[in-house]
């Protein structure tokens, strides 16, 4: 009898949890800074200058090279992408759903935006609206 069973590994899309103190390396050196929390956990805690504010439910548009919504910053597949949330739970999915529409150079933060402000990494008071 033989074996049918289909052996081969789905693909993996895993992204590299990064220290705070690497993603803010990262920053400083050019990478594009996504922040996944909500509008209200901003203003409560605070912002990352320089960061963009991400839609988990609209990633294609913001993302996708040939989308008419996408953000200016995103210039091609390998560009440096570090994803912030409050906790890894809600950047960890982020960072994976990027790595599997084909960007390269995505990772999160260990800690999320918690772990990024008390490692001395730049933040500001969230503007009033």
């Amino acid at each position: 009898m033989t074996d049918t069973t289909d052996t081969a590994a789905e693909p993996t899309f895993d992204a590299p949890l990064i220290t705070a103190e690497e993603a803010a390396g990262r920053a400083a050196a050019g990478a594009l800074v996504v922040d996944v929390r909500s509008d209200a956990g901003r203003a409560r805690d605070g912002v990352i200058p320089g960061s963009i504010r991400g839609d988990r439910n609209n990633l294609d548009a913001q993302f996708l090279i040939d989308s008419p919504e996408k953000f200016a910053e995103i210039t091609d597949w390998d560009q440096d992408i570090v994803i912030v949330c409050g906790t890894i739970n809600g950047s960890g999915p982020v960072a994976e759903q990027l790595r599997a529409k084909g960007f390269t150079n995505v990772a999160h933060v260990d800690g999320g935006f918690p772990a990024w402000k008390e490692s001395g990494a730049p933040t500001a008071e969230a503007p009033s609206r």
